[in-house]
């Protein structure tokens, strides 16, 4: 199940209206921020330079990249190693083989799911380490050429912005004739620099920055299965396979993630036996 990521959401309100507020404050007026022209000069001529910049298979992927800024990833951390310890822990009992009968359970994960079917399938270790290595790697390398394009148009709305103020200021100095109308159309020129500026630092390279944290715990996610998904074809003991995974969590997830474990019935497998028996393999 996927959730909204309110924080983006709240953000951008946070950021936009701010900005509202401190010119109204100013003594500013709703109808001075909003010129037609600036926009289509500032984000037209941003939107046609991403366009410019990127292939079509990739600009095809903006509604993809789109939804995964604003929505949270869909596994936990803390989940994962949940799942982990419990496919360790049936294939201890009942043999790796038992292990074809949860993959149903995955069937909306291609990685856990391609990484457990290699393990019933009696994959060499080595391979399967290279295949979720590379795996990892460029699903990494795909999500950032897509979100490279908020990078691209957060670095184009500055110059837009700029060119917009110079095409409004050509326009100003044309019409010397009128010194009386001089503040107000160079007011109105500068609006286009205020959206192109703005458009960067409000929008689109904090949705880079939220495309590149949701990432960082997407490819986490990833590394604690790859983990795992090894370390159960090792039949390593269920106690090492969790000190192992809990080191890719913060102390406060340790702590709840431990809670949940210690009172689940896959706990059975962590006896004091068990934990000698770890021990005695460090």
């Amino acid at each position: 199940m996927t959730y909204m990521e309110v924080s983006t959401v709240i953000g951008l309100l946070v950021g936009v209206l701010s900005l509202l507020a401190g010119f109204l404050l100013e003594g500013g007026s709703f109808g001075a921020l909003f010129k037609v022209t600036a926009l289509l000069i500032v984000f037209g001529g941003t939107i046609g330079a991403v366009i410019i910049s990127f292939p079509g298979k990739t600009l095809k992927r903006i509604p993809f990249i789109i939804k995964y800024a604003f929505v949270k990833p869909k596994a936990d951390p803390g989940e994962t190693i949940e799942q982990l310890i419990g496919l360790a822990n049936i294939s201890r009992r009942e043999g790796l083989l038992a292990l074809e009968s949860e993959l149903e359970k995955f069937s909306d994960d291609d990685f856990m799911s391609n990484g457990v079917q290699m393990v019933v399938d009696g994959v060499d270790s080595d391979v399967i380490d290279d295949i979720l290595n590379r795996d990892i790697e460029l699903y990494e390398q795909q999500i950032l050429s897509m979100g490279r394009m908020f990078e691209a148009a957060g670095g184009f709305s500055p110059t837009m912005g700029i060119i917009g103020t110079v095409m409004g200021l050509v326009h100003v100095l044309g019409s010397l004739t009128n010194p009386g109308n001089l503040g107000p159309a160079i007011a109105v020129a500068f609006i286009a620099t205020l959206y192109g500026v703005s458009g960067a630092n409000i929008i689109f390279l904090p949705i880079f920055n939220k495309i590149k944290a949701n990432l960082a715990k997407d490819v986490l996610i990833r590394q604690i299965k790859a983990e795992g998904i090894l370390s159960i074809q090792f039949g390593e003991n269920t106690l090492i396979l969790r000190k192992k995974l809990f080191a890719f969590l913060s102390p406060e997830e340790r702590e709840k993630v431990g809670t949940r474990l210690e009172g689940s019935a896959g706990e059975s497998e962590w006896s004091e036996g068990s934990y000698q028996e770890a021990a005695s393999h460090e």
